[in-house]
């Protein structure tokens, strides 16, 4: 398994545990309730990606979009995993 996250990248895995189908950066900057800023929701997620335990999405380009794809962001089986060792051992990221 990759490197254990630090407690930001934490708080990113647990609003990703509730969202499946995956998220964007600024959806989850909304759902931390001020906790992740928009100027660090994407180098948290790069690391995170790096570390193995997010995943990007796929994304076509559309016209709502500008032509640009939008990154939408995914929990992994590690991420899920670091997630549940959390819990078992008591740790809390709030």
């Amino acid at each position: 398994m990759s490197k254990w996250p630090a407690p930001a990248e934490m708080r990113v895995l647990q609003m990703l545990q509730d969202k499946p189908a995956g998220a964007y950066g600024l959806q989850i900057v909304e759902a931390s309730e001020g906790m992740v800023k928009r100027g660090s929701v994407y180098v948290l997620l790069a690391r995170l990606e790096d570390k193995g335990f997010v995943r990007v999405l796929p994304q076509k380009v559309t016209p709502e979009n500008g032509g640009l794809p939008r990154p939408k962001y995914q929990l992994t089986a590690d991420g899920a995993r670091v997630l549940r060792t959390a819990d078992a051992i008591g740790m809390v990221f709030a």
